[in-house]
């Protein structure tokens, strides 16, 4: 997941569908990405678009600086994301200066992929990347990158992952044993019990949190072993079914039955991360990418233990960031030597130690742990940082289940789940019409191919 929290609108999906049959027949047609110049002495020229964090673009812009200096023959220039992500890039991509090589997550990736503008990467895996380097990345998020049939439109940037934050201070005034990778929801729910604190009737410490956000809830339904998407058919929303039902019906109860999970409203702020930091909640669940930002603020003993497991299994978030290459670049060859050293052990240090992204890479992850304790080494004692990465080497993390047209479902999805968790106005039924309004959805996609009529295309 991206740190931003980039979330797609309707109105920049919508944009996409609209583009998705022309883009289909341009596939249908063959039609391949440009040539290099192989009679031109100047070097290459690539555009490679990447997040406007504080951070990330000067961390980006010098590790460039070693690619360009091994590369002679290939100019990388960086450009941020634009503010206004979605609806820029379904511009770009239609008017074909889209940036050569990019990254993507979440709805709007693989919606991008299935309107043909990310190039198919399989060949160039296949030939050119090591099986040791694709085995190293976490089957759960490789296999996300991937549309349903078959195409391969990205390669891991890096690996997010959700576990739970503890207050040490908060458990040992409480008197609870601290989270550990054993914990199952009953664990989870009766140390909530014990470490909310009440004024009378108003509740002054939460014993939990999470956000009201498709991937989060998913995990939890995911572990009473149930689904939204149907795996057999991808068309068909299982919401409704008694185990996913049941799930949410165990986060609604929480925090409107018992009190002992917090809403947003509750501790006035837009970030599970801040209401941990504000010690409004003992507990929280929330990723790796959440690390620095809780070690830099937190102004007590900070704990981290493995996801709590569900009634069926135990189940983690591997996030879909990735990296791909716009299906019209003029120069797939350089941009394939690009991505190669943005998926590379070297970035991915990189962008670990800027910002303590969990690497894609699992090999990576005990000198990614070493260096979070070497760089915060009194806050770090006894904290179970391996805890992130437990999913990913283990082989239980689970990416966000998407429907083939995604267009409008996430709202749908989140304005529901806001009366039920945030607000309190409905109960866990509502999700039947929610249903409804997503299988509707799917009905009614028109991304079909054209005609196939090629002919030459103006790239500009």
């Amino acid at each position: 997941m991206n740190p931003q929290e980039i979330r797609i609108s309707r109105r920049g999906f919508l944009k996409l569908a609209s583009l998705a049959a022309a883009s289909a027949s341009m596939a249908a047609c063959g039609i391949l990405p440009g040539s290099e110049n192989a009679g031109s002495s100047s070097p290459v020229q690539l555009v490679y678009q990447d997040w406007r964090t504080d951070w990330f673009p000067g961390m980006a812009q010098e590790m460039l600086k070693k690619f360009n200096e091994a590369h002679p023959n290939i100019k990388v220039f960086y450009t941020a994301d634009p503010e206004n992500l979605e609806e820029q890039m379904a511009s770009d991509m239609l008017s074909g200066t889209a940036p050569d090589v990019l990254a993507g997550c979440c709805e709007f990736f693989p919606a991008w992929a299935n309107a043909g503008y990310l190039m198919d990467l399989r060949t160039l895996v296949e030939t050119d990347l090591d099986q040791g380097t694709v085995e190293d990345w976490s089957k759960a998020q490789y296999e996300a990158l991937f549309t349903r049939d078959g195409r391969q439109f990205g390669l891991p940037k890096y690996h997010g992952a959700l576990a739970l934050f503890y207050n040490k201070d908060l458990f040992d005034k409480a008197g609870v044993d601290y989270p550990s990778g054993d914990w199952d929801h009953d664990d989870y729910l009766e140390a909530m019990h014990q470490l909310t604190v009440r004024d009378g009737n108003q509740t002054t410490q939460w014993g939990s949190m999470f956000d009201v956000a498709w991937e989060r809830i998913q995990m939890h339904v995911n572990g009473w072993g149930g689904h939204f998407v149907n795996p057999e058919n991808p068309r068909e929303c299982v919401m409704t079914e008694p185990k996913a039902v049941e799930a949410m019906e165990w986060l609604r109860a929480r925090i409107w039955d018992d009190h002992v999970m917090a809403t947003f409203l509750d501790v006035q702020t837009n970030s599970t991360s801040q209401a941990f930091i504000d010690q409004k909640v003992a507990m929280v669940e929330d990723g790796s990418w959440s690390l620095k930002n809780i070690l830099d603020s937190a102004a007590f003993r900070v704990g981290v233990a493995p996801f709590p497991a569900g009634p069926e299994r135990r189940v983690t978030l591997a996030t879909t960031d990735g990296f791909g290459i716009y299906s019209q670049t003029k120069h797939p060859e350089a941009a394939w030597q690009l991505l190669k050293f943005l998926v590379s052990q070297e970035y991915g240090r990189a962008m670990a130690r800027a910002h303590f992204l969990q690497p894609a890479r699992s090999s990576l992850v005990p000198e990614w742990a070493d260096q979070v304790r070497q760089e915060y080494p009194e806050k770090t004692k006894d904290l179970d940082i391996e805890a992130f990465a437990d999913g990913q080497i283990k082989g239980y993390s689970a990416s966000a289940e998407i429907f083939p047209n995604m267009v409008g479902v996430g709202k749908i999805a989140k304005d529901a789940w806001d009366q039920v968790y945030t607000f309190g106005k409905a109960s866990v039924s509502i999700i039947e019409d929610v249903c409804r309004q997503i299988e509707a959805a799917q009905d009614s996609s028109t991304s079909l191919p054209a005609s196939c009529e090629c002919q030459d295309q103006d790239r500009g």
